[in-house]
This record gives C-alpha cells, structure tokens and sequence, in this order.
C-alpha cells in the first residue's frame, strides 16, 4: 500500500475513534487488559503525540501529558492530538524521521500510526458494541507489518525467540500471503485478511471458525506463540 493511502486511512481511522468518544467513557476494553474507552483514548492520543514528535524533534524521548480526566475535554484533546500528528506527517513520507525500526522516514509513521489506529478504533467499537469490518487492503497491510517490523522487533531485543519452522499465512480476500519462520512452510493458516490481522493482535483465537489449516496442525501453530504486539 502506498503511503499517500496510508495518511488517508490514519484520517479516517482517527476520526471514526474520535466519534467514539462521545458515550461512556468507562466501557472496559475487552482486549487491552483493565483499561477503559478512557484509557484507550489516552493511549492513542499520547502515542499521536509521541509519534508526531519523533518526525518533528527527531527522537523518541517525548512524554505527553495524560488525557484530561473529565469526560467532555476527552474529544477536543483527542482531536487536538490527531492534528498535530497529521501535520506532523504531511511532509515527505521519504524524509528523514527517529522510528524504533528501519526504514527511518515518516512514511514509517504514516504506516504505523495508520495500523495502530485501525486496531483501537476495532476495540473501541468492539468495545461498544459497533464493531464494524476492517479495510481488507489495509488489514493485509497490518499483517505484513507484524512480520516485516513487529516480530522482528521483539526477536531482535531478546524478548520473544525466533521461530523454528516456518508458517505460511494466507488473506483469502486479497490473494495475499505471508511466510513467517525459516525454511518451507510446514502449515498453512488461511482466512481473511481482518480475521488475520486480529488473530496476530490476540484480538480473537486460532480456533476461530473463519480459519482453514492446511498442513502440520502442531508445529504450525508454535510459528505464532512468539508473535507479540504492542
């Protein structure tokens, strides 16, 4: 996916979590441990700012204030959050900017932040209740990031260890697919590319029933126990 579409889908994505945050804010997110729509609010929007510094300060030390704890300033902070990060990433996705992993440019962060909205606008709305489908381009896009990018990451710092085979994913939707591991793949998981994406984010399970396997139903599934995202 080019990076002009990734800034279009971060535009909509922010604004359809943005529209969430009009209701109860103590709705517990099911997927996010013990936080709340509150708390998720205070995430993306502190992350907007972390992200937008990294291209405009060059460094990933910045520490935003926490989200307003009255419920009605919630909205405007969060709108005030995304403006800055949009600006921040309307210059050249080619030029230079800090990221956590290569490339270093801000077409980095028009993919990252783009991704990561997309899957807290999901728990939102799952949240309440309105979940509604992922873009299946942009969901692939999001799979492919956890193991051109995420996965890698957390092997690289010794907090997960690499897989020992290999497991092919394939995005029955898009005519996609992925191999993660070394070697040929001993398995092959296929489903749409949302049910993909949310599987990698532990946002539903393997034994779902929109997955197919093919292959080694052991090893298969060990390729993915050490896939951890943030």
């Amino acid at each position: 996916m080019d990076s002009a579409s990734l800034l279009h889908h971060l535009r909509e994505e922010l604004d359809a979590f943005r529209a969430r945050l009009d209701g109860d804010l103590m709705v517990p997110v099911e997927h996010c441990g013990a936080w709340t729509l509150h708390d998720l609010a205070e995430h993306l929007g502190t992350q907007n700012l972390w992200s937008a510094a990294a291209v405009t300060e060059g460094h990933g030390r910045y520490k935003a204030d926490a989200a307003p704890r009255d419920p009605a300033a919630v909205a405007p902070w969060f709108e005030e959050t995304s403006t800055t990060l949009l600006k921040a990433l309307s210059r050249d996705p080619s030029d230079e900017a800090w990221t956590f992993h290569p490339p270093h440019t801000v077409g980095f962060w028009r993919r990252r932040r783009a991704l990561e909205t997309l899957i807290h606008r999901w728990d939102a709305e799952h949240a309440l209740g309105t979940a509604r489908p992922l873009d299946p381009t942009l969901a692939g896009e999001g799979v492919a990031e956890v193991f051109d990018t995420m996965a890698p990451m957390q092997v690289s710092r010794g907090r997960v260890e690499a897989p020992r085979v290999a497991l092919r994913l394939e995005a029955t939707d898009l005519g996609s697919s992925w191999v993660y591991g070394p070697g040929t793949p001993v398995a092959t998981l296929a489903g749409p590319a949302e049910q993909l994406l949310l599987l990698l984010w532990g946002r539903t399970a393997v034994t779902d029933g929109a997955f197919v396997w093919r292959g080694d139903r052991e090893a298969g599934p060990a390729a993915l126990s050490g896939i951890t995202t943030p």
